[in-house]
């Protein structure tokens, strides 16, 4: 009753997908693991199929994790993104939770693969967070039951913020443990725009999603970066023009 499906959601990983999955088998020998390629244009999915099965889906994170779902075949879900290192402990950690009938589902302590004090922070609060308000988001490798997870109807088919929506969800079913087992996560994304303002910036992302804006614009917004005003055409530029 404790099989585990591993499920890796792509999408041109190339650079990291290899070393991601080859960890994973090394790591979890007896867990299923299924990687979901989103349509990558580069060697992604040719590089996973060397450790992993490999099924292709519509893209989109929630539509990924979901189709991996349905072709896994464990009790045990557990959704990993491919920029993160899991310690081997959270193996033994995740069935010794789930083995409580309270608990639905839950995730892994975070951490960042660099030490800087904004990502200490960030780290805390995201753990502080996961314990007091039960929101755990992709990159603590969120895991829960399979009947759980179904009774649901799998992630919610949203643009961004799926993880957030689930774990609200999931908590109105039963207990979400925080484990102490830590899961890495990569700060490219966050050092690259500058991470109090990336910090900043993901906070009113979420403010933006509790006041209903809709997940499409949200991640629009989101894939244009932490600016502050949309891109304005020079005023030498403009002047020129007149």
């Amino acid at each position: 009753m404790t099989q585990v499906s591993i499920i890796v959601p792509v999408l041109n990983e190339e650079a990291t997908i290899h070393s991601a999955v080859s960890r994973l088998c090394r790591d979890f020998p007896d867990c299923e693991l299924i990687v979901v390629d989103g349509g990558s244009t580069d060697a992604t999915a040719e590089l996973a199929a060397l450790h992993a099965t490999v099924i292709t889906s519509e893209r989109g994170r929630a539509k990924q994790m979901n189709e991996g779902a349905r072709h896994a075949s464990g009790n045990i879900l557990w959704f990993i993104h491919a920029d993160t290192a899991i310690e081997a402990e959270a193996l033994g950690q995740i069935r010794a939770a789930l083995a409580d009938p309270a608990v639905v589902a839950g995730g892994l302590t975070l951490r960042f693969d660099r030490r800087t004090p904004a990502l200490s922070y960030l780290a805390w609060t995201s753990n502080a967070r996961a314990r007091r308000l039960h929101h755990i988001f992709g990159d603590q490798a969120m895991f829960m039951c399979r009947t759980t997870f179904e009774a649901l109807g799998g992630f919610p088919d949203l643009a961004i913020m799926e993880d957030l929506e689930m774990s609200r969800r999931l908590h109105r079913r039963g207990r979400l443990r925080l484990l102490p087992a830590t899961s890495t996560a990569s700060s490219r994304r966050l050092v690259a725009h500058g991470t109090w303002r990336m910090i900043a910036f993901m906070q009113y992302l979420k403010l933006l999603y509790f006041a209903g804006v809709d997940p499409e614009a949200i991640r629009a917004r989101y894939t244009a970066g932490p600016r502050l005003l949309p891109n304005r055409t020079p005023r030498a530029a403009r002047t020129s023009r007149t």
